[in-house]
């Protein structure tokens, strides 16, 4: 596997031009390929990287799922999904370039023999497009899955890299539901995936404005010597949706707002924000320090709970002038579900830097306006004149 550092993806220009290096050969196997997140947004995602050379020659897409359909069906299927996902910029020109390289294999995730099947058909698509073997799992399923489909890849042989190639594994979020779960899904991965294998998945790191945040902190001489509880008052991150569940109904009654969205991204920028400078911007190192920074946290009083968290759930109303339906009544969702859909709470980092200073969390569905900020109080000027 050739390990490509960060600095080496980033734009090189050259003679006015901006050149950026492409990876090597591979196929990308898409568990979950009829469901909501490949459609939304992996699936439109991939087709951005085509379109902009940003995919090697050789490359292949296989989808996975329990739905029994046409090969044709499924391209099809995506190439609306696609339209829809990228607007504007969708060629069909680049498309049916695209499409002969997508495929569609029926699995049933808790099979072990069905991920067999899957191999000989992977195996073939490899030979055709020259993949080098090179290979990449992307679990878009829901999590009560994850554990039977890294096991059922692992006994069908499809978790050991062939030689001189690389074998990875992405998980979606939400990674368990409390920390058994968690460390049981990971001992169900690490039982057949090597850890370098392994890429717990959260694509909020990848927006803009979150990659910009380290830059703007530690090389930033303004900003850094004040970035502490000497002047900051209070941090409040808000994650505001105008949407509501969609047709994710199934997936949204499990996790609710909490692991939908704070477990994973929230905490995430909590980190980004609140974290020491990494000696080195490297993966391990800036994870070293998101680490510190969570075992910091104060734990929660549960017998005052109510003065750090604060839940809810929308109801009727109006977005954008158009009337939407609460959330009980959206198609999938019981009548007297008791999910949050809306959830605040207030945190502290007990470390030097942060002693004392709250952190306001916040985020929800069908909510007035569709955001992600992070914003930083200082405290007052000793007088106001």
């Amino acid at each position: 596997m050739k390990k490509v550092e960060a600095s080496s993806l980033a734009a090189k220009w050259r003679k006015g031009r901006c050149e950026i290096d492409t990876p090597s050969p591979f196929s990308i196997v898409i568990f979950g390929a009829t469901g909501d997140l490949t459609s939304r947004k992996v699936m439109p995602s991939i087709f951005r990287l085509f379109v902009h050379n940003l995919l090697p020659q050789d490359f292949a897409v296989i989808g996975a799922a329990r739905s029994g359909i046409e090969e044709a069906v499924f391209r099809q299927e995506m190439c609306e999904a696609v339209k829809e996902g990228v607007g504007d910029s969708f060629s069909q020109a680049l498309w049916d370039r695209f499409s002969g390289k997508l495929y569609y294999h029926m699995v049933d995730y808790q099979d072990p023999s069905s991920c067999s099947t899957l191999r000989t058909k992977l195996s073939a698509v490899e030979k055709k497009h020259a993949t080098s073997g090179n290979r990449i799992f992307y679990l878009a399923v829901p999590p009560s899955v994850y554990a039977g489909t890294a096991t059922g890849l692992g006994e069908a042989g499809l978790a050991t890299p062939l030689e001189g190639s690389y074998t990875h594994i992405v998980i979606e979020k939400p990674f368990g539901h409390d920390l058994a779960s968690a460390r049981f899904l990971n001992s169900a991965l690490r039982e057949h995936f090597k850890e370098s294998q392994i890429f717990r998945m959260d694509h909020y790191l990848a927006k803009e404005t979150v990659q910009n945040l380290l830059m703007f902190r530690f090389a930033n001489s303004i900003f850094e010597p004040l970035w502490n509880q000497n002047h900051i008052d209070h941090v409040q991150i808000t994650v505001s949706e105008t949407l509501g569940i969609e047709h994710r109904a199934g997936y949204y009654e499990d996790a609710g707002v909490l692991r939908d969205m704070f477990q994973n991204h929230i905490f995430q920028l909590l980190a980004l924000t609140a974290m020491e400078p990494p000696s080195r911007i490297e993966a391990d190192r800036v994870r070293d320090e998101k680490v510190k920074v969570f075992r910091s946290m104060r734990p929660i009083d549960l017998k005052g709970l109510s003065e750090s968290v604060a839940l809810g759930q929308y109801s009727e109303g109006a977005v954008g002038g158009q009337v939407v339906p609460a959330y009980r009544q959206e198609e999938g969702v019981s009548g007297d579900s008791l999910t949050p859909t809306f959830a605040a709470m207030k945190v502290y980092v007990d470390n030097w830097r942060w002693n004392g200073v709250p952190f306001y969390l916040r985020s929800g569905k069908r909510l007035g306006k569709r955001k992600a900020e992070i914003s930083v109080h200082f405290r007052h000027a000793p007088h106001l004149m």
